[in-house]
């Protein structure tokens, strides 16, 4: 298989060009050149996707059995890709999220959707993620949209996983948030990137919402094995809900990987993931995500916080008036 990555130096597309050598398929990676480095075997186009002279010089008369898009800003970057890859590309993924479906009606692929513009230029994550897949259609209407879920694993630059591993690491008494059997929904990024590979190999089409089963790990599970791998004092102190509330601590951004289990978020977890199970999606036991992001981390260090997404972890004020009470 001949396929292009448009991205691939970052976290899921760099899961995506590691597991395609490892397929042995013949990779190119187009990207800036102002982030990451690419491995040993990998043809680098180097452009800035949202200039079209740029990017036309780039991909240059090439052809590829396949196209991986990663993209997460303005959806016109992405319609303006697909566009110049129309006719010169077999098959084409996109990289989509979860967030595209209407807040709180999210049950399967079959779910209400937000309203997304192809050619926007700004606007929220989820009109944003869901403009991009609209930009793509238009140029591959079989494309395979891959909607994921919470993703986890080595090289994360959202700073979810990474925070809980560097205070888990300092040791001493944690909040915890809720309760240990709370469960968790989520994919490993080299198993979404294993799902869709094989997924563009094999010619499927259509949404997809990539993530494991409900329950497929709890928040427990995750917290203690984040104690495991650090070898750490770490103390987790379990904090209702609804103390977490009173205090300010929020969810998904202050306490990373969880949200409520009632509310708003009723049901956030809880997505039916058949059709992912049912096209090849296997996710690995969540300890062996944690042992192989500590890792990495020890051993090439976190990158930088990316600029579109929110600082991550709860502040030390909150922490300190959490636990002055247990």
């Amino acid at each position: 298989m001949r396929l292009l990555v448009l991205g691939g130096t970052r976290f899921v597309g760099r899961a995506l060009v590691a597991e395609a050598l490892v397929r042995g398929w013949d990779v190119t990676a187009l990207h800036r050149g102002v982030t990451g480095n690419l491995p040993p075997g990998v043809r680098t186009l180097h452009a800035d996707r949202g200039d079209p002279a740029v990017l036309a010089a780039a991909l240059g008369p090439g052809e590829w059995d396949a196209v991986a898009d990663t993209w997460s800003g303005a959806p016109a970057v992405a319609t303006l890709a697909a566009r110049a890859l129309s006719g010169r590309a077999g098959r084409y993924g996109y990289v989509s999220s979860g967030s595209v479906y209407t807040w709180g009606q999210h049950v399967d692929e079959g779910s209400p959707l937000v309203d997304g513009d192809p050619d926007a230029v700004d606007g929220e994550y989820a009109a944003l993620k869901r403009g991009a897949e609209l930009g793509v259609l238009q140029s591959f209407p079989a494309a395979l949209l891959a909607r994921a879920g919470l993703v986890l694993g080595p090289h994360e630059d959202i700073g979810r996983l990474p925070w809980w591993l560097r205070r888990t690491a300092r040791g001493g008494r944690i909040v915890a948030p809720g309760r240990p059997g709370r469960p968790l929904q989520f994919v490993d990024v080299r198993d979404l990137a294993a799902w869709m590979l094989s997924g563009l190999g094999s010619g499927l089409t259509g949404p997809v919402d990539v993530a494991s089963r409900p329950g497929h790990a709890t928040t427990g599970e995750l917290l203690g094995a984040c104690v495991r791998v650090t070898g750490s004092d770490a103390d987790l102190v379990w904090i209702p809900e609804a103390e977490l509330e009173a205090a300010g601590a929020q969810p998904w951004t202050h306490l990373p990987c969880w949200v409520p289990e009632a509310g708003e978020f009723s049901g956030f977890f809880a997505v039916d993931t058949a059709r992912a199970a049912a096209t090849g999606l296997v996710c690995r036991p969540v300890a062996e995500t944690v042992a192989d992001t500590w890792d990495w981390m020890r051993r090439e260090g976190v990158p930088p916080q990316r600029a579109d997404r929110d600082v991550h972890g709860l502040p030390a004020k909150i922490e300190e008036e959490l636990l002055s009470r247990r």
